[in-house]
């Protein structure tokens, strides 16, 4: 990868006092409007941004004017540096300018400025003050006022659900291009995360989540932008993609976020004792709220991949995603065992609870079809829904008496 930096000699001034913030704005082939955002959000930033500020351009070897236009920016304005990339993506160039950066926090918005920059400051203060790690904006917040198309906000939505029910994230927006960190926390992280797309954002809050750091959620006033050209597919197909690895890392303890918490200075958590279980009240109530939520999961996903794997084929990759992630929060959460001790013997069992499931379901799938050869989209999934009932508490008996099963 190359990395070139251009940089207003004005700028030279910053770096000699403390900067504070670095906001980077990535872009790919955006000359027409690269120049009347940054001015906007520079004009922002000196009217109320009361800390040391430098806007970094990004630029995702554009084949376009961009590279031109932000040399001109670079030399009408203080503040201002661009650097250019020569591979694509955004996760690459964020992660490139962010490990680069002398600020105190990194942030970065799309070029769009989709988001009211009024959010701007209550994202990045409680990163300056030392209180929490990471700062993203929200459009899933009640408080949020958002104007968007149902399609993008039926995707966000299910998408938010994928990530609760299968790597059991907490925070509410992954795919908003409106976030903060803290830099000494991105040196540590950054080098951990693979994805160099639109996934970047889901990877780095899920690590920085599991490492224990704090993330402060703004909700923001967002507008979208009508001329978006990202292709909703094939980055939904990506981040899926995404989900999978990122879970099975996790899963076999692959990643080294015990070494993250204590270089943080974050203390581990306490594990729920093996020797006392939750009763069995509380194993239905934890295991029908994980259910729920791998439910949901399930039909977004199946949704998402029937058009192109057909419904066999999405019902395959819909269920054995939920159930490697549904083996895993029922593992820790409903039945209390913690630790990695027969972690991979539990999740071959799981798998093997897994297949009758999938037995149900494709058997129902294939009971219809014999009975109606093109039935409605929404008579299969209603079908799906009764199926996986079924197989729901099938899968509470056979994990309870069976895969978790305690011996005196």
């Amino acid at each position: 990868m190359t990395l070139l930096a251009e940089r207003n000699p004005l700028v030279a001034e910053q770096f000699s006092a403390r900067l504070t913030l670095d906001v980077t704005i990535p872009v790919y082939n955006e000359e027409v409007d690269l120049a009347p955002c940054v001015r906007r959000l520079h004009e922002h930033l000196e009217r109320f941004f009361p800390y040391e500020f430098l806007i970094t351009i990004a630029d995702n070897a554009s084949t376009d004017a961009t590279p031109q236009v932000a040399r001109r920016l670079v030399n009408e304005l203080s503040g201002v540096r661009h650097m250019r990339l020569e591979q694509k993506g955004r996760g690459r160039a964020l992660s490139a300018v962010w490990l680069a950066s002398q600020a105190d926090v990194v942030a970065y918005m799309d070029v769009d400025l989709s988001t009211d920059l009024n959010a701007l400051l209550p994202l990045v203060a409680p990163l300056i003050s030392g209180h929490s790690d990471i700062a993203i904006g929200s459009r899933l917040s009640r408080q949020s006022r958002v104007v968007r198309g149902a399609k993008r906000e039926v995707i966000s939505r299910c998408y938010n659900l994928i990530l609760r029910s299968t790597l059991l994230a907490r925070f509410s927006d992954a795919q908003c291009g409106f976030k903060a960190m803290r830099a000494d926390v991105g040196r540590q992280l950054l080098p951990l995360v693979e994805d160099t797309g639109w996934f970047f954002d889901t990877e780095l809050l899920v690590l920085a989540e599991r490492s224990g750091l704090r993330i402060h959620e703004v909700a923001v006033d967002w507008v979208d932008d009508p001329d978006s050209r990202v292709d909703l597919v094939s980055t939904a197909l990506a981040d899926l993609r995404g989900v999978v690895r990122v879970g099975r890392a996790l899963a076999t303890g692959a990643l080294p976020l015990a070494e993250v918490r204590a270089q943080l200075g974050r203390q581990p958590l306490s594990p729920t004792s093996p020797d006392v279980p939750p009763g069995l009240l509380r194993q239905l109530v934890r295991f029908g709220a994980i259910g729920a939520l791998s439910t949901a999961a399930y039909l977004a996903l199946f949704w998402l991949a029937s058009g192109m794997l057909g419904a066999q084929g999405a019902n395959l990759f819909a269920l054995l995603l939920t159930a490697v992630a549904n083996t895993s929060a029922n593992r820790r959460l409903t039945f209390g065992i913690a630790g990695r001790t027969n972690a991979g013997q539990h999740q071959l069992q799981g798998l093997m609870v897994f297949a009758l499931g999938l037995a149900l379901t494709s058997g129902s799938l294939a009971a219809l079809h014999a009975a109606d050869p093109v039935p409605h989209h929404g008579i299969e999934v209603a079908v799906l829904i009764a199926a996986n009932l079924v197989a729901t508490a099938l899968r509470f008996v056979l994990l309870r008496g069976w895969v978790f099963r305690r011996t005196a």
